[in-house]
């Protein structure tokens, strides 16, 4: 399936459409303010280990403490984590204690990142892990015929060859080296062991922790690196600078995508041409329409994801059971559209429509593998439950295309509801008679909402007036058209 890369600059962020089909399947979104960390090499500090949790805080320059699980502590033997043998974390490392360590997650909510202490540097053809002398070939490296692990061990030997004498680490040969040529596989090693040598030295001039060693390329450049591929006829940028910028970039790293890109001069926005725009924000509701009719509601909380598929107002046309089963296909598909479009990652519960027939049910999660399959990002299925939901999991490296954009509700603090003005008006009726009791006031004022004092004037006038009787003190109203729905003061007089 041919896909397009739409590539939007504005000095302030950056942001990518995958287009296929004429269709938007991922938005990335990167702000100057907040690049993310995934892939930057720091050198850090031990703050505090935690026994308890196998666990340290590592202080890396970041707003929070990053974190680093025992499991991620490299052993630099055998190509072991320490995680995997019988040695606590509180023998391994000690606070105070200096590491180089890269980041595997960006910051999400209120985690601090996670790192590790292997390090990875990425090419466009191939990972170099300079602590590790080992050569891994992508299992997406197959035809289908079962002719794949032959093609592997021929990489495996071609890569073997290309190596200088004196090298110590490993290198991992990804999907687009398929059909690399020796002299592009032998460039990107060069380049790769050129950038971890710099980075050595930048850790080992006698530097303090924590510092920033090497930072990851910026999101149009990882573009053109990580989601480029075989099927990409074309990568459309906005900016004359920038457009540039990323030709110098594909002709020294890439040559074969240079004659990809395309600059947009158009006078109509791009996101705006190719209906970007619209899908920002549709992406960003809780409801998504189905084509027949039918929709799904799409929650996301800290814990995990639930997604609910309904039939909506799609009634088919010979039974029951199959409008329900072509609800469901359409739905798979849907999601995981959405799961791409939204970046949504951990947990994730998916509540299809019930159906009685076990064959259904099957196809139904084939045609979600099926969809699932054009994913970048790895995702496991693991069926339906007792339950009759599916579960499934995402990996999850960054915040949601919501997170990204979008912040809790002033009013509601991110419980999507609000309190009636009638719950409103109790309160302020009971912060009356607790304030009576405590303070002596001529008067007593209360500031709040117009809707909440439409309430005092209108159907609990009454109580204003029994309550203003009983702690013997006048009641005034005042609306304050700049209060949210749930504000409210009380003024002593």
């Amino acid at each position: 399936m041919s896909e397009e890369f739409l590539i939007n600059f504005t000095p302030q962020e950056t942001r990518v459409a995958l287009m296929q089909q004429g269709a938007v399947q991922e938005l990335h979104v990167e702000r100057i303010g907040g690049r993310g960390i995934v892939g930057n090499i720091y050198l850090g500090r031990v703050v505090r280990v935690l026994p308890g949790m196998q666990s340290a805080f590592i202080e890396v320059g970041l707003e929070r403490t990053a974190f680093l699980h025992v499991a991620d502590i490299w052993s630099g033997k055998n190509g072991e984590r320490h995680g995997a043998g019988p040695h606590p974390i509180e023998r391994l490392i000690v606070a105070g204690e200096t590491l180089m360590v890269q980041a595997l997650k960006d910051p999400i909510g209120t985690k601090g990142a996670r790192l590790t202490t292997q390090i990875s540097l990425a090419g466009r053809l191939l990972v170099y892990l300079p602590q590790e002398k080992h050569i891994g070939i992508s299992q997406k490296i197959d035809d289908g015929t079962g002719t794949g692990a032959g093609r592997r061990e021929q990489l495996r030997e071609r890569i073997a060859r290309l190596l200088p004498a004196d090298e110590t680490g490993g290198f991992i040969v990804r999907t687009m080296a398929e059909n690399a040529s020796d002299a592009e596989l032998a460039a990107d090693i060069a380049y790769l062991r050129r950038l971890w040598q710099e980075i050595r030295h930048l850790g080992g001039t006698g530097g303090t922790a924590p510092a920033l060693l090497h930072h990851d390329l910026t999101l149009s450049q990882r573009v053109l690196r990580d989601l480029t591929g075989p099927e990409t006829t074309r990568i459309v940028v906005d900016s004359r600078e920038n457009f540039q910028k990323l030709a110098t970039f594909a002709n020294e790293y890439m040559p074969q995508l240079a004659p990809l890109l395309t600059h947009y001069t158009g006078e109509r926005p791009l996101f705006d041409l190719y209906g970007a725009e619209d899908e920002i924000q549709k992406a960003l509701g809780r409801r998504v329409d189905l084509k027949s009719g039918g929709y799904l509601i799409i929650d996301q909380t800290e814990a995990l994801t639930t997604i609910d598929v309904n039939t909506g107002a799609f009634v088919g046309a010979r039974n029951f059971d199959d409008t329900i089963f072509k609800t469901n296909l359409e739905a798979a598909q849907t999601i995981a559209r959405q799961l791409r479009l939204r970046n949504l990652g951990g947990i994730i519960i998916v509540d299809f429509i019930d159906m009685e027939s076990p064959d259904h049910r099957s196809a139904v999660l084939v045609e979600l593998d099926k969809a699932l399959a054009r994913d970048h990002t790895r995702i496991t299925v693991n069926g339906f439950t007792q339950l009759g939901l599916v579960e499934l999991t995402r990996k999850r490296t960054r915040e949601s295309l919501a997170q990204i954009l979008c912040e809790p509700c002033p009013t509601c603090g991110g419980r999507g509801i609000v309190k009636t003005a009638q719950t409103v008006a109790y309160e302020i009726l009971r912060e009356l008679l607790r304030e009576a009791r405590q303070f002596s006031a001529r008067e007593m004022r209360v500031l709040a909402a117009p809707a909440v004092i439409d309430l005092f004037l209108d159907e609990e006038s009454q109580s204003v007036a029994m309550l203003s009787d009983f702690i013997s003190r006048p009641i005034s109203l005042q609306a304050e058209p700049s209060y949210n729905h749930e504000q409210y003061d009380i003024v002593l007089m």
